[in-house]
């Protein structure tokens, strides 16, 4: 993220000014998009108590903060702290209050902080809030220092040799299988050096220093989970293969130079997971390793592995802690945002060992933060802004790292309201049998319902239970399971009900409409309009939509990405002209900045939602994706889509109002796909006659027809597919450039017949759909679609 230039503060204020004023002009809402809000908005009932507060840093990084929160005329308390969030230690009583935070102590210029009240915000908290309570940070270290080794691990781990009938039932499977892993690869699994990686990174990197990066992170990665694995199952079994090859592996990772090709400058995802590996492995293995040095005292592994650990915490630790904690203002970071939660595990582990005598300024630094906000990438009702395929990874991180945290500290991060909205999140948008991963980076590669389904698992909600039956092919991954509690969360679930069938997740922009989301042979329509725009990993796909049947993808969104940011990506994977989205010009789509932080502000926005078992329907406007925040005059004025899906009829109608200062040539763009190796033969992804399209995608079907009659149906050429997948891609595009332009699209799910007319009444215009249901009964409807 480049830095933002102080010269262009004024110009971009009166900018914001005018297309996105905030509600309060206070301090503590920076007109920076990409800087840390204040929480909690006025207004807001809040999902978790205590809340969350946090607040844009007033200017010259004052030493100081005083948050203030009030009942009425009652200070209910004042409280003083060192950074720009506080994260209270005991919940509030239900009831209306309003905060304030004004600068203390300091400036960065020497200069006391003057007394400078942010505008107060209102917030309620009621009954239906979550407890999530967090002790300070002394009480908190304290706990974790009297936990005996491995603090990991639950407080009743037991040996294989003492589990019940019950936990042989459910974990022999992952025993046997990390056993078979582990024996393998000590034979099979290379041996690490630096000089595996000759290659000097530098900027702008080529595919060869990405390829090496690439192959760091894999390399680092398949030793981290032997060297961890392998002490588990040490601590497990007791045989002593598994100690020594323990040792084997974690003496290897103490050798690569911490200013190497792992460096945290190289490839941080290698170095956060080195050091998180030993310090799992010497929990572990604590009595183990000190009695091998004592046996043999010019061994040092213990010393070793810690010196190891402070080496590389010098860049981690470093990096989070530089410009006063640069998350704490700028956290739209998602290295960064993981790394702090790394970083919270690793001196959650460290705290007490006297060769780490800097673990607690890690553990103060850190936790705290991290536990406060978790996930930035979201509001309290969950879900994953930045695309199901970057949300399923996260899935992975918060199980490696929210265990540990777990028992070690006492604090649950599985119970923050937004970790179980983003478990909720992924029952919508990846819902059993579903075809892959839907908006943002690599929404082209497979998806892991084992990630999906360890993380259900460890909530005791209905939905939960129902969304762990459905994925019970998938096994999950056996170190986490094996270090997880039992019985799982989920078993203590005391009933199963599947989720509503549509669902509108507010803070991201995305909405989900199923026909029966218990029902593989389910029909999913998904709507993007984000308020995060094309931020990080989110693509230029404001107001697009993506339609599944069957577990076939029917409209897709195109192309693939060989590497982030990559020419590839940026001429065609991210752009607007790859989605099933609107266009102009010959495929010229939303804005996407060079200055990553603007892209918040080329966003789209959820205007409207409603649910009913018949009939969904979601409404976005995308204008502001489609205009550089910086130019004098917008290039699009209007850009709105509003979709209904006829859940008992199994019909899309698509709805599209355009307007701009100056004539376009309008565009509504759609793709399908097939997998190649699948498709039977004789299978055509796109037939078209007139203005209808029928997409076939081994015999799942979607039939779609322009009602607005000034369009042509245009065949477009895109990238080069990924191997093993064919793509097609065309356009309604309008006949004549225009100010203002319309589309009227119907899609019918499984091609059943489906007559769409339209007509005018004193109301406006009706569209009167009338098809063959599923079931086969001829139903009609109409649609209100406004002027």
């Amino acid at each position: 993220m480049k830095p933002i230039k102080s010269q262009f503060l004024g110009a971009f204020a009166l900018m914001l000014a005018a297309v996105s004023a905030p509600s309060y002009a206070d301090w503590a809402q920076s007109i920076y998009p990409n800087y840390t809000p204040p929480r909690p908005a006025s207004g807001q009932v809040q999902a978790q108590n205590p809340p969350a507060f946090t607040w844009s840093k007033y200017p010259y990084d004052p030493s100081l903060y005083v948050v203030k929160i009030m009942s009425g005329t009652t200070v209910v308390g004042t409280y003083t702290v060192s950074r720009s969030f506080y994260l209270p230690e005991a919940p509030l009583p239900t009831g209306t209050y309003t905060w304030q935070v004004t600068p203390a102590g300091t400036l960065s210029t020497g200069a006391p902080a003057p007394t400078a009240w942010s505008d107060p915000r209102t917030f309620t908290v009621d009954a239906t809030a979550t407890m999530f309570i967090v002790p300070s940070d002394a009480s908190l270290a304290g706990t974790i220092q009297a936990r005996a080794r491995p603090r990991q691990l639950p407080s009743n781990f037991t040996p294989v040799s003492g589990w019940s009938t019950g936990m042989h039932t459910d974990r022999d499977a992952a025993l046997s299988s990390l056993q078979t892993e582990v024996t393998g690869r000590i034979t099979s699994l290379a041996t690490l050096s630096d000089s595996l990686w000759p290659l000097v990174i530098s900027s702008p990197l080529t595919s060869a220093m990405v390829a090496q990066q690439n192959d760091v992170r894999t390399q680092i990665g398949l030793a981290s989970r032997q060297l961890e694995a392998s002490a588990l199952l040490y601590r497990l079994t007791g045989n002593t293969t598994y100690l020594n090859e323990a040792f084997r592996r974690g003496d290897e990772l103490t050798k690569l130079s911490p200013l190497g090709p792992t460096s945290y400058t190289n490839q941080d995802q290698a170095t956060r997971q080195i050091t998180l590996a030993l310090l799992k492995a010497y929990d572990f293995l604590k009595p183990e390793i000190e009695a091998a040095d004592a046996a043999t005292p010019t061994l040092q592994r213990k010393l070793n592995w810690m010196n190891a650990v402070n080496a590389r915490m010098v860049d981690i630790y470093g990096d989070l802690a530089r410009n006063s904690f640069r998350l704490d203002q700028a956290p739209y970071d998602s290295h960064g945002s993981t790394l702090l939660g790394y970083a919270a595990a690793i001196s959650t582990l460290a705290l007490g060992e006297p060769n780490m005598p800097n673990a607690m300024t890690w553990f103060t630094g850190s936790f705290r933060a991290y536990v406060n906000w978790v996930s930035i990438w979201a509001g309290p009702e969950g879900g994953f802004a930045d695309g199901t395929a970057y949300g399923q990874y996260s899935l992975d991180y918060s199980l490696q790292l929210w265990q540990p945290l777990k028992q070690a500290t006492g604090i649950d991060l599985f119970s923050k309201p937004w970790s179980l909205g983003l478990s909720k999140f992924f029952m919508h948008f990846q819902p059993p049998g579903a075809p892959g991963h839907v908006f943002g980076d690599e929404h082209d590669v497979l998806t892991q319902p084992t990630l999906m389904k360890a993380f259900a698992s460890r909530f005791s909600t209905p939905y939960a239970a129902w969304y762990v039956s459905r994925l019970s092919g998938s096994t999950e991954n056996a170190v986490t399971l094996l270090e997880a509690e039992y019985p799982l969360p989920v078993t203590k679930a005391t009933s199963m009900a599947a989720p509503p069938n549509g669902a509108l997740y507010p803070s991201i922009g995305w909405a989900a409409m199923l026909s029966d989301i218990n029902n593989t042979n389910r029909t999913a329509v998904y709507f993007k309009s984000s308020p995060y725009g094309s931020y990080n990993h989110s693509h230029l796909d404001q107001n697009s939509l993506v339609i599944d049947s069957g577990g076939k993808r029917l409209l897709t969104e195109a192309g693939y990405s060989d590497y982030y940011y990559s020419p590839l990506a940026v001429s065609w994977f991210r752009t607007t002209k790859a989605k099933n989205a609107i266009t102009f010009d010959g495929g010229v789509g939303q804005v996407a900045n060079s200055d990553g932080w603007r892209n918040l502000l080329n966003n789209g926005k959820i205007t409207a939602f409603s649910t009913s078992s018949t009939l969904d329907y979601v409404e976005g406007d995308a204008t502001a994706a489609y205009n550089d925040t910086l130019a004098t005059s917008p290039v699009l004025s209007q850009a709105v889509r509003k979709v209904w899906y006829l859940r008992d009829q199994d019909v899309v109608l698509v709805v599209d109002k355009l307007n701009a200062p100056l004539p376009h040539t309008y565009e509504w763009n759609l793709h399908s796909m097939y997998s190649t190796a699948s498709a039977t033969a004789g299978t055509s992804s796109f037939t078209t006659s007139g203005l209808k399209v029928r997409i076939n995608n081994e015999g799942r079907t979607l039939c779609l027809n322009s009602l607005s009659t000034d369009v042509a149906l245009q065949p477009r050429t895109g990238a080069p597919s990924k191997t093993g997948i064919t793509e097609n891609h065309m356009a309604y595009t309008k006949l004549a450039p225009a100010t203002a332009g319309e589309f009227i699209v119907v899609a019918s799910v499984g091609c059943r017949n489906t007559s769409a007319t339209i007509s005018t009444t004193s109301s406006g215009r009706t569209v009167t759909l009338v098809s063959t249901s599923p079931t086969g009964a001829v139903l009609s409807r109409d649609i209100l679609i406004g002027n």
